[in-house]
C-alpha cells in the first residue's frame, strides 16, 4: 500500500501521530545549528511546538499548539526575504511543516498530514541526492551501503536517509496497529519509536555538517 493510501486508511488522531513522527527527526537540525537571529524566532517556543505535536491529542495541547503557532507567525522571518543555505533550507521546510501541523488541528483531512510526511521524506531524498552527487567520499559511505544492502528488499532504490525514514514510517504504522491511541512519550513501545526518530535526526545533523564542509 502506498504511503498516502496508508495515511487515508487511518483515523484523524492516527494521522496526527504519523505526522508527529515524521517531524520529530527534523527537530535535531533545527536546534543543532541554531536559527538565524534575524529570523526573530524564540527557541523555547519552537521546542514547545515539537513537544506538543508529540503529545497525545487533547483539547488542551491543541490549544497550546495553536497559541504557539500564532506566536511563531509574528516572527520577523515572515516579513523578510531569505536566501538560505542548505542547513537553513532544511530549517525553513521544517518550520513550514510545524505550521502545516497546526493547520491539521483545524482541518481533519489526510492532505495536511500528507504534506508533513511528504516534506520530511522529500528532505531526506534531497540530502541523499546532495551526498550522492558530491565528488567527495564521505566517511560513512561503506556503512551506509551495508545498511541499504541489509534492507534491500524493503528500501530498494532509496538513499540512506530516505531508507531510514521509511523504516521509521513502517515502525510507526506497526505501533499504531497495536497501540492506536497516545503520543510519542506514552509507552515504552512509543518511546522506542522516538529513539529511532532521534537516531535519524543525529544522522541528518552529521550529514549536514559534512555537506557544509563540501561547500553546500
Amino acid at each position: 500500500m502506498r504511503q498516502n493510501e496508508r495515511l487515508a486508511a487511518l483515523t484523524f488522531d492516527q494521522q496526527r501521530q504519523v505526522a508527529a513522527v515524521a517531524l520529530w527527526p527534523w527537530r535535531a537540525p533545527v536546534f543543532a545549528f541554531g536559527l538565524d537571529e534575524a529570523w526573530g524566532i524564540d527557541p523555547p517556543m519552537l521546542e514547545s511546538l515539537f513537544r506538543l505535536a508529540a503529545e497525545a491529542p487533547s483539547p488542551e495541547s491543541d490549544q497550546a499548539y495553536r497559541q504557539a503557532v500564532a506566536e511563531l507567525r509574528t516572527a520577523q522571518l515572515f516579513a523578510s526575504e531569505v536566501e538560505p543555505d542548505t542547513i537553513e533550507l532544511v530549517q525553513l521546510e521544517i518550520l513550514d511543516s510545524l505550521l502545516t501541523f497546526g493547520a491539521l488541528l483545524d482541518s481533519p483531512r489526510a492532505v495536511e498530514a500528507e504534506r508533513v510526511v511528504d516534506t520530511a521524506s522529500g528532505l531526506a531524498n534531497y540530502l541523499d541526492g546532495l551526498v550522492e552527487g558530491s565528488f567527495r567520499s564521505h566517511p560513512w559511505e561503506q556503512s551506509h551501503r551495508q545498511y541499504l544492502a541489509d534492507l534491500a528488499d524493503q528500501v530498494s532504490g532509496q538513499g540512506y536517509l530516505a531508507a531510514r525514514s521509511s523504516v521509521i514510517e513502517s515502525a510507526c504504522h506497526d505501533v499504531l496497529r497495536s497501540l492506536p491511541d497516545g503520543g510519542l512519550l506514552d509507552s515504552a513501545t512509543r518511546r522506542e519509536l522516538r529513539v529511532l526518530c532521534e537516531d535519524l535526526g543525529e544522522e541528518v545533523v552529521t550529514m549536514l555538517r559534512w555537506l557544509r564542509t563540501t561547500g553546500y
